[in-house]
């Protein structure tokens, strides 16, 4: 079967300035998870190694470049899931450590729980021999500026970073040469979330979801209407009811808008959110460029059919909101 991998470095309100930053990055994740099928590796290790390597950018809100909660510090999570056997492995709370994403797998393989939080991810992490960092190398300057930001204006739900410094969650999904997916997904969460807050990325169902007999889905955005959708899994059952992704991911957001409508009414937003997203993917020895999905500014969300491989289709989908009339169909 012929291998595809599809990474995605967030959307959201991602300035110009940092476009080719972006792309310079998801560029280099999308070639090093392609180099992984292309020499027989796994779904699951590719899509691990492409996410690692936009942890370490701090161009991206995952790893070294995550926002920040209300104390000033990296609360990071991650998940992972393999469509063989359905097995998944999801971290939160991560504080110290470089690459969330490669504990989540670690869960996957090695634990008998699929996920873990706060302290016992912590634990398990040492006891696998993952090295800690001091959390302070975790701050990026733009991340700082970002939650300063914050504190001034309270424009909450922001996962980019201003004017000058975006930056986005990250995930990718994958198809190997055995026919199967994997799917990982990457964040630092909202900037000025409040400590302990967790989000959609690490919970599967809402911000991964892969089955080798349907597909794969990352997600990236609002992460509170995400996860009260479960929307990862909402596109996948459409898809398996007969829906292609295109058609599945436009169904099940429209139906994701109540969530959403709710999630607003938790706090203020005015105007609306220019919404812009990368991703690239990679189809045998060719690279099949960029997606540069053009501003949006109505609710929305871009489900690509990139790659179907037999029965299995890889779909990457960004959901943010516009302003509470926008949302709710006023006028």
């Amino acid at each position: 079967m012929e291998p595809i991998i599809i990474v995605h470095g967030g959307a959201g309100d991602i300035p110009e300035s940092r476009i080719d930053g972006k792309f310079t990055g998801v560029k280099l994740a999308v070639s090093i998870g392609h180099n992984i099928l292309q020499s027989n590796g796994s779904a699951l290790d590719a899509v691990e190694a492409a996410v690692v390597s936009m942890e370490k950018d701090e161009a991206f809100n995952a790893g070294y470049g995550s926002v920040l909660n209300l104390q000033g510090e990296v609360e990071m999570e991650a998940s992972i899931m393999r469509g063989s056997d359905l097995n998944v492995g999801a971290v939160t709370l991560i504080k110290d450590f470089a690459h969330p994403i490669s504990i989540a797998h670690k869960v996957l393989t090695d634990s008998t729980h699929s996920f873990l939080g706060g302290d016992g991810a912590k634990l398990f992490a040492l006891e696998k021999g993952f090295q800690t960092v001091p959390p302070e190398s975790l701050i990026s300057p733009n991340a700082q500026i970002a939650l300063e930001q914050f504190l001034k204006h309270r424009e909450f739900g922001r996962t980019e970073i201003g004017k000058e410094d975006g930056v986005g969650t990250v995930g990718a999904v994958a198809v190997d040469n055995e026919g199967h997916v994997a799917v990982a997904t990457s964040t630092g969460g909202m900037s000025g979330k409040a400590i302990g807050r967790i989000g959609d990325t690490p919970q599967i169902g809402s911000g991964t979801y892969a089955d080798d007999n349907i597909g794969g889905v990352s997600t990236t955005g609002h992460g509170e209407s995400i996860l009260r959708y479960c929307l990862a899994h909402s596109i996948i059952r459409l898809m398996d009811s007969g829906y292609n992704a295109h058609d599945a991911t436009k169904i099940a957001v429209e139906g994701l808008k109540p969530a959403a409508s709710q999630a607003m009414s938790n706090y203020e937003r005015t105007g609306h959110t220019v919404v812009r997203g990368t991703a690239l993917y990679y189809r045998r020895s060719l690279h099949c460029g960029p997606i540069n999905i053009p501003p949006l500014t109505n609710m929305e969300a871009t489900g690509c059919r990139l790659a179907m491989t037999g029965h299995s289709t890889l779909v990457i989908v960004s959901v943010y909101l516009p302003s509470p009339k926008r949302l709710l169909g006023a006028t």
